[in-house]
């Protein structure tokens, strides 16, 4: 194994497995796997690169670090000569949060300073400048992230926001440097390192800019960021000689399908409504989930009566929807009721022979595929950027297709479960 992940969720796992699988146009990608979890034995000899996804994001931060620090030890056991700490692309993290402790540790388990910390994924309006992280046209502040039920951002100045939860200052690298190329990033951040600055934020605008940064990086033990920085990473083994560079390929499974949306994003909502026009969909109650009322058998019986029509429940709100809901309930045990109300409709869903399976939000996600235990699973194509096919192993293979909050086109629903069958 060449390249080593860590993901501190499943969505977001999944999102740089795609980038990494990808690569370059007419170079490919690297032979990329999906684990969930740390893999209890050795990857396979022909894997080039491993993604563990975590469910580290919104858990303690002292947790974190050590599931980091597992993972890292892994990875580190397959040979990886580089890893990548992935995080969300809107940097979701409180003040208290979990991306300074894991990148710091991870970057002293390693023994390396001065390390790329790259959020950008401009194909989804992710863009970093001057040291702010944008959505689109808005400061991450005023994007409605500001918002978010689990990790809201009030702060789009990441070494400020950083600066928060590390150590050491936090530095920069402007974007008038990254357009200089990949030496003059390289300067930048040996300057940094020998400053004593660990995470160094990276200004990047386009696709062009975080392939100059994955080249500069291409030496460095430890990147962290969004799946965007990976754009560059797989060519520097290939034009290495170590990989050929591959495609994914278009593996696929039909068969009954079920959509399970645990997101109260902008984007999840609005999908929702577009595929309610056309098909079957249920809102759970979600003060009847926690007061014992709602159960996982009014979610399956639902899907499973409407097999063949993409039926689909949620759990999707506006935010003062969810702020009552919280205020009323407690965020943490209305977040740990849902988590297990789509964990056990999974199950029961997967038990009653759905094959195709469609989950949006990045909690939801990790709930879901924890449940499931599915062991190590295929990359295939993309559904929309950030989101690919991911195809289960064994007799009776599962196709998913998980999908943070706020990515995936309107008609994403639709268009996933045909993409999961190969149409």
């Amino acid at each position: 194994m060449l390249l080593g992940v860590i993901a501190d969720d499943f969505t977001g796992a999944g999102d740089i497995a795609n980038t990494i699988a990808k690569g370059l146009p007419g170079q490919g990608g690297l032979r990329t796997v999906q684990y969930l979890g740390i893999p209890p034995k050795a990857a396979a000899g022909d894997v080039e690169a491993g993604v563990i996804s975590l469910k580290s994001r919104s858990v303690d931060a002292a947790i974190a670090v050590r599931q980091s620090l597992d993972a890292l030890q892994w990875l580190l056991d397959q040979g990886c000569e580089q890893i990548v700490f992935k995080y969300c692309s809107t940097f979701d993290s409180t003040p208290a949060g979990n991306i300074g402790p894991v990148g710091e540790a991870l970057a002293e388990a390693l023994g390396v300073k001065g390390v790329v910390a790259c959020p950008a994924f401009p194909e989804a309006g992710r863009t970093v400048y001057q040291g702010h992280l944008f959505v689109k046209d808005r400061l991450l502040s005023e994007s409605g992230l500001q918002n978010h039920p689990l990790n809201p951002m009030s702060d789009a100045d990441l070494r400020r926001w950083l600066r928060l939860q590390t150590n050491s200052d936090v530095g920069h690298v402007d974007i008038a440097a990254v357009r200089k190329g990949s030496q003059a990033i390289e300067a930048a951040l040996r300057r940094n390192a020998e400053e004593e600055r660990v995470l160094v934020i990276v200004d990047a605008i386009t696709d062009s800019d975080l392939v100059a940064i994955g080249r500069a990086a291409a030496a460095h033990r430890l990147v962290t960021g969004g799946s965007g920085i990976a754009l560059g990473l797989a060519a520097n083994f290939v034009e290495r000689g170590l990989a050929r560079g591959t495609d994914t390929g278009s593996p696929a499974v039909d068969g009954p399908e079920a959509i399970l949306a645990g997101s109260c994003s902008g984007a999840t909502r609005e999908q929702v409504e577009i595929h309610g026009r056309n098909h079957p969909i249920l809102a759970i109650d979600v003060a009847g989930v926690m007061g014992g009322k709602v159960a996982m058998s009014d979610l399956t019986s639902f899907l499973l009566a409407n097999r063949g029509r993409a039926p689909l429940v949620y759990s999707s709100g506006s935010p003062d929807e969810v702020q009552a809901i919280q205020a009323r309930f407690g965020r943490e045990k209305v977040a740990e009721a849902l988590d297990r109300l789509f964990a056990d409709t999974a199950q029961a869903l997967i038990g009653a022979g759905i094959r195709r399976l469609v989950v949006a939000g990045g909690e939801t996600s990790g709930a879901v595929v924890s449940a499931l235990d599915l062991g190590a699973l295929t990359i295939g194509p993309e559904i929309d950027p950030g989101v690919p096919v991911l195809i289960s192993n064994g007799d009776a293979p599962v196709a998913l297709a998980l999908k943070s909050g706020n990515f995936g086109a309107p008609d994403f629903f639709s268009k996933a479960l045909e993409r999961l069958s190969g149409r």
